[in-house]
């Protein structure tokens, strides 16, 4: 039996191959459709996988509060019935709500110069608690991170993202380990270099319009030391930001509920902060997902099937060519049956041939629109193989009636035809 299979399929490929020009363009359908889903489930799943990495860098067992930016003249307004953000709030909620479990704060500096003894930067500047660097799941490449002593001693050191390293230290011949120890200004202030982040996946600071941190380029100082050694706007919030830990098993989107009604007793109803909750981040990300993969398939389907018009098309048109060879076949002992293998043979080896052409041209287009476009590209392994499969089943379904239509020719008829 896979003898007989074999032959059929070298059979067909000789067929094909004495027709390239016509083989050629009916492939190209096929080439293009798949191709063309492929690359664009490449990059969708690429843009969803950078998206959760970008989502689990906020936590999505947190729940963040930010300060809201207002004029002079506002805050002015404002402050009469709130003081803004404030480790009070973070308190209050400690004490009060029991399903938060830890915190982090942000107070962000206002810059005018950085500057190390090899370069200057444009980073920013934050004042940040010990527990940040766990909560936005940053990793350490070099040094230490800060600690509670550092925080009570109002400490004049600092831990330097990925990219403000590389430009502080640029064009110089001090590795990693030797940054350690080295010390830049900010502003007035001379802060000595205790640690090096690693780079975190991806190079965007927003999602879906929320601002989410750009950490690899950020200098991290104690949060004490931000509050009382740097000239800080009056009337501006204590904290620029806090970020509140659930405990797991808890819907954050309840718990924001509950920290939003304290945060406007607190704030005696002014909503001077919003609140962002990563876990409806992460489920709005998976419906769009959803939806695009939806609009794919359709994609995918449409022009499969104009692919499989074409096949039939050629099988029809070899049909008409070889019909002497058909009435042939049958006038020696071919049966039906064998015809109709034949013909099928040759369709599903044309819809193999062009869905692996199709998978080759689609990874190299993803590759290359990821490359010009900046975007994250991820193979789709699943979308390979959805693609073959479905090529081998349209190939097969559209090959079928001209395979009947050969089978059934009349022996006699066929070898008179001109």
């Amino acid at each position: 039996m896979f003898t007989t299979y074999r032959i059929l399929i070298a059979d067909a490929i000789g067929e094909l191959l004495s027709q390239k020009l016509r083989t050629f363009l009916t492939l190209l359908g096929m080439i293009f459709g798949v191709g063309a889903v492929i690359a664009m489930l490449n990059i969708g799943e690429g843009a969803q996988r950078q998206a959760l990495k970008l989502i689990d860098s906020m936590g999505v067992n947190n729940i963040i509060v930010n300060a809201n930016e207002y004029t002079r003249e506002e805050l002015v307004e404002i402050r009469e019935e709130s003081l803004g953000l404030s480790m009070g709030d973070v308190n209050a909620a400690l004490n009060t709500l029991p399903f938060i479990d830890g915190y982090s704060a942000i107070k962000k500096v206002k810059v005018h110069d950085i500057y190390s003894d090899y370069n200057k930067s444009q980073a920013e500047v934050v004042g940040v608690t010990t527990s940040y660097f766990a909560s936005a799941n940053l990793q350490l490449g070099q040094g230490r991170f800060l600690n509670d002593q550092d925080e009570l001693a109002l400490a004049q050191l600092a831990v330097l993202g990925a990219d403000t390293a590389k430009e502080l230290f640029a064009n110089t011949e001090l590795d990693d380990d030797e940054i350690i120890g080295q010390y830049l200004k900010v502003n007035h202030v001379w802060l000595k270099i205790v640690g090096l982040l690693q780079a975190p996946p991806g190079n965007q600071n927003e999602f879906q319009g929320v601002k989410i941190g750009g950490d690899r380029y950020r200098i991290f100082i104690p949060l004490s030391t931000a509050q009382q050694k740097f000239a800080n706007e009056f009337l501006a919030s204590p904290l620029d930001s806090i970020k509140l830990s659930v405990v797991k098993g808890t819907d954050p989107v309840v718990a924001s509920k509950a920290i939003n009604s304290l945060l406007e007793l607190r704030h005696g109803g002014v909503k001077d902060y919003s609140m962002i909750i990563p876990a409806a981040l992460l489920e709005q990300q998976k419906q769009t997902q959803q939806i695009f993969n939806i609009v794919m398939a359709c994609v995918a389907g449409i022009s499969l099937l104009v692919g499989g018009i074409g096949i039939m098309n050629i099988m029809l048109a070899n049909v008409m060519e070889r019909t002497k060879e058909i009435g042939l076949l049958r006038a020696v002992g071919a049966t039906q049956k064998d015809i109709r293998l034949q013909f099928i043979a040759e369709s599903f080896t044309i819809s193999v041939m062009g869905g692996l052409l199709g998978i080759f041209f689609g990874l190299v287009l993803s590759e290359v629109i990821g490359f010009y476009s900046g975007w994250a590209v991820s193979w789709s392994l699943t979308a390979i193989f959805l693609s073959l499969s479905i090529c081998m089943i349209v190939g097969v379904g559209f090959g079928v009636f001209p395979a009947i239509k050969a089978s059934k020719l009349n022996p006699i008829d066929a070898l008179h035809s001109d």
